[in-house]
């Protein structure tokens, strides 16, 4: 099926991985149109496509856009991330991780647009059974983040028997870094985000990095975690819309290096780029945080032929660091005035 210089409809595409995939849209050959109610997006990060704003629970206004850009597929990145909150306010998460989804699939199959990439989580495992963690360990989300997301595996994998809606799932570990560009990063309101909140350390924005937790059985009794280069994630999510196109197969795949670093160790590493003393403090572990989550990827690589090109741990802060000192620097200079 030709796929160059299709229209693809990206949900959630002034958000931080939907941006991105916009501009990997846009080196792919396609016309992306990304769909954002900019609550957790921003209209600056839209620089690839046509930006509308409008919201998934909206089925009139979907339709009006499916009809006028009749996108070949979908990739959807409209979604609540944060794990504490979808423990205390889960319906908010279940409305609009769910139900807006399902609203959303109904248009779809409505406008015969038949094949959907999902922006999915390694929190639909849950508590690593084993390291590194392949697709077939067993799914058992603990919070309403991972569980939305599993929910929406489970419907996409039942609308593939009954109406024939193809869909691939891509699991993603610790999204990270910057595009080369500078030109959009990382930006969330709180941030929870490990490297973010080092690089916020480093640019004098917080006076200090709180390390939750120094003995878990990892070399230096600190968490490990899997980090992937945002660019990495969003070419991915291209060769698998090209597999879907050309094959019409649904299917499922982690994406992570397969590599995990430890939360002392980002630190060092990012004192060396950035050339910044990161103050530290230390704190007792957060419930519900597991040693280590790191992917086993070899899936991707195998079926898919992704080779994360982008995703050592020097080059997420190089281009993390790049980012801020452009995005937040300009900030500080205006506060100063």
């Amino acid at each position: 099926m030709a796929i160059k210089k299709s229209t693809l409809l990206i949900t959630g595409g002034a958000g931080y991985i939907g941006s991105h995939a916009a501009l990997e849209a846009d080196r792919h050959g396609f016309k992306p149109v990304l769909f954002d109610n900019l609550s957790m997006g921003h209209s600056w990060a839209a620089k690839s496509g046509e930006l509308v704003k409008g919201e998934l629970a909206d089925r009139a206004k979907l339709l009006k856009v499916f009809g006028k850009f009749k996108p070949v597929a979908v990739m959807h990145f409209a979604s609540h991330t944060y794990v504490g909150e979808s423990v205390t306010d889960p319906q908010k998460y279940y409305r609009d991780n769910l139900t807006n989804a399902m609203n959303l699939f109904s248009v779809m199959l409505e406008k015969n647009v038949n094949y959907f990439i999902l922006s999915s989580t390694c929190a639909t495992y849950g508590n690593p059974v084993q390291v590194p963690m392949p697709e077939t360990h067993p799914q058992n989300p603990v919070n309403p983040y991972g569980d939305s997301k599993l929910m929406l595996e489970k419907i996409l994998t039942w609308y593939d028997k009954a109406y024939g809606l193809k869909s691939t799932f891509l699991r993603y570990f610790n999204a990270a870094g910057a595009d080369e560009s500078g030109s959009i990063g990382e930006v969330h309101d709180p941030e929870t985000h490990l490297i973010p909140l080092v690089l916020d350390v480093a640019m004098g924005r917080r006076k200090n990095i709180t390390v939750f937790g120094t003995d878990y059985p990892t070399p230096d009794g600190t968490c490990v975690r899997d980090y992937i280069h945002v660019t990495d994630l969003a070419g991915a999510h291209f060769l698998a819309l090209q597999r879907m196109l050309e094959t019409s197969n649904s299917d499922f795949f982690n994406l992570g290096t397969g590599k995990g670093y430890s939360v002392k160790e980002v630190i060092t590493e990012a004192e060396k780029v950035t050339g910044k003393k990161i103050s530290v403090e230390f704190g007792a572990r957060r419930a519900g945080d597991p040693p280590e989550l790191v992917a086993k990827a070899d899936k991707a690589k195998t079926i898919l032929k992704w080779v994360p090109q982008h995703s050592s741990l020097e080059n997420i802060l190089r281009t993390a660091w790049k980012w801020n000192q452009g995005y937040f620097g300009k900030k500080i200079g205006k506060n100063k005035k």
